[in-house]
């Protein structure tokens, strides 16, 4: 595995041997950053990692400038391994959760402007976490939520699905929060 772009770019990292994440493939990683690459300034964004693995879209992120990062992991092996890479790259802005990602989906009272969630493609509730995400208002106004998931889910005819790439079984699923409406005081004074 390693960091496809940006500062870090080339840095090769291993993976705790028996953990129980599934790292997205560099080939996928290079195709969905060249999609955020031509949509996102990334060093303007607060990102939230949900179902963070072994850190791996985080680390890109904060390769590319985003100093706003809150990941969230329940396994202890993978949030060692990701503190000692971020300490071992001196990456800033790191803040790293040990929780179920669906209690920190129901409690956060932060807003997010690009969210990506790698869950494990067993999680029997996987088909929920967009309804949920956008339930708890967890994404800004106009921002990107991104699904990793495989052939086996569609999320095509979700209200707020913008858009896919498929990388062999690994398929990104985007979805965008509606703009915010107008204020009153804006009508008002129309």
């Amino acid at each position: 595995m390693r960091i496809v772009g940006g500062k870090y770019s080339g840095y090769r990292f291993t993976p705790p041997r028996k953990t129980p994440a599934r790292p997205t493939t560099d080939i996928a990683k290079e195709g969905l950053f060249n999609i955020l690459n031509n949509t996102f300034y990334f060093d303007t964004q607060k990102y939230l990692d949900l179902f963070g693995g072994t850190g791996s879209i985080s680390y890109e992120m904060s390769s590319r400038g985003c100093t706003d990062i809150t990941l969230v992991e329940r396994d202890r092996g993978n949030i060692l391994f990701i503190e000692k890479t971020v300490a071992d790259l001196k990456m800033e802005g790191f803040k790293i959760l040990k929780q179920d990602v669906f209690k920190f989906m129901q409690h956060c009272n932060e807003q997010y402007s690009l969210i990506f969630a790698g869950p494990p493609y067993p999680l029997k509730n996987l088909a929920d976490i967009p309804e949920l995400l956008f339930k708890y208002d967890l994404l800004k106004p106009e921002g990107w939520f991104i699904l990793e998931h495989n052939p086996n889910h569609n999320f095509d005819d979700h209200p707020y699905f913008i858009n896919k790439r498929n990388y062999g079984t690994t398929i990104f699923s985007i979805f965008e929060a509606p703009a915010a409406a107008e204020s009153k005081e804006e009508i008002d004074e129309e």
